[in-house]
């Protein structure tokens, strides 16, 4: 199955609770109303694209109706795909790995959301596209995490750099930098503690981490990636609010997207957040961690049954 087709298939659940409920307020529809606005003002809120997010697209869509003099309520799923795109951006935000050697990326995030796992397919990426990689366990408040990080170093085909159980966290980050230079790696990739995000002292860990690279490396972190977990829709972006005010996130993973009916999550995160997504997670497989492209996400949502891709984009 191409990347595309999986793409779609892994965003069903989001379409029927999103897409299709638009579709079912629009179809047989004759006028454009207040009421109808309403209904879809509702319908985004529930979509977890966010509250502003919603009234922001909702707003959008009264404008250019009068702009375009639109008359027509079929017309307003096409205006809505406009807008949605709008907000994700056009341009696609790719990862910073090529402006230093090694490049440092710390990744954040909370217990459960798929953080370590992410990180065995961002290090299968990176090689696929010809990249050296090496693994930081910071993670030393479980000594499951560094296992299952060794476990998933050694799918990937990559080293990782620990400690025993309960050791410096920074320590660790500190190890994994000078291994890195050492063994002229092109990518680095230091995985964070993820207990509850409102626990201060962990916020002053990942604070500390962030710290120790960019002392030993000027302008490390050069990616501070924080993965959040779709299914939890509006509770992703809290978190990503206080990862953001902590370590100054510079990108988002977002996992799940297949396991869920919660994939507005993305627009609120940009939106909200102004956070690039900039990889996202579709299955679990080594393979299913893609780059994000917001006009394929917006296309794969919207697309029908009967549409080809070529009729969507």
């Amino acid at each position: 199955m191409g990347f595309l087709n999986k793409l779609k298939e892994s965003l069903s659940k989001t379409r029927k609770n999103f897409v299709e409920k638009i579709d079912t307020i629009i179809t047989g529809r004759k006028v454009i109303d207040e009421s109808l606005y309403e209904e879809l003002e509702e319908v985004l809120i529930q979509g977890d694209v966010g509250i502003d997010a919603a009234l922001e697209l909702v707003e959008k869509l009264r404008e250019e109706v009068k702009k375009r003099r639109v008359d027509e309520p079929g017309e307003l799923r096409r205006l809505l795909q406009e807008q949605i795109r709008q907000i994700l951006g056009e341009d696609t935000a790719g990862l910073r790995v090529d402006e230093a050697r090694p490049a440092v990326i710390m990744v954040v995030g909370v217990n459960g959301v798929g953080k370590t796992t992410t990180i065995g397919k961002l290090a299968y990426h990176f090689k696929r596209s010809g990249k050296s990689v090496i693994l930081g366990a910071s993670d030393t408040f479980r000594a499951a995490a560094v296992e299952q990080l060794e476990a998933w170093g050694n799918r990937a085909g990559v080293p990782v750099i620990k400690h025993s159980a309960g050791a410096d966290p920074a320590a660790v980050a500190y190890d994994s930098l000078q291994a890195a230079r050492a063994r002229k790696m092109d990518v680095l990739i230091v995985d964070t503690a993820g207990r509850l995000h409102t626990k201060k002292n962990l916020m002053e860990e990942l604070k500390k981490i962030h710290r120790v690279l960019g002392r030993e490396m000027p302008g490390a972190p050069h990616e501070v990636l924080l993965v959040l977990d779709a299914t939890t829709g509006q509770n992703a972006v809290n978190q990503a609010r206080l990862f953001k005010d902590a370590v100054g996130v510079t990108g988002v993973i977002l996992t799940k997207l297949d396991g869920t009916a919660k994939g507005g999550v993305v627009v609120a995160v940009k939106r909200e957040l102004d956070i690039p997504i900039k990889m996202i997670g579709i299955g679990e497989g080594l393979e299913d961690l893609r780059p994000f492209n917001a006009a394929e996400f917006v296309a794969a949502l919207f697309q029908r049954g009967d549409e080809s891709r070529e009729q969507v984009i």
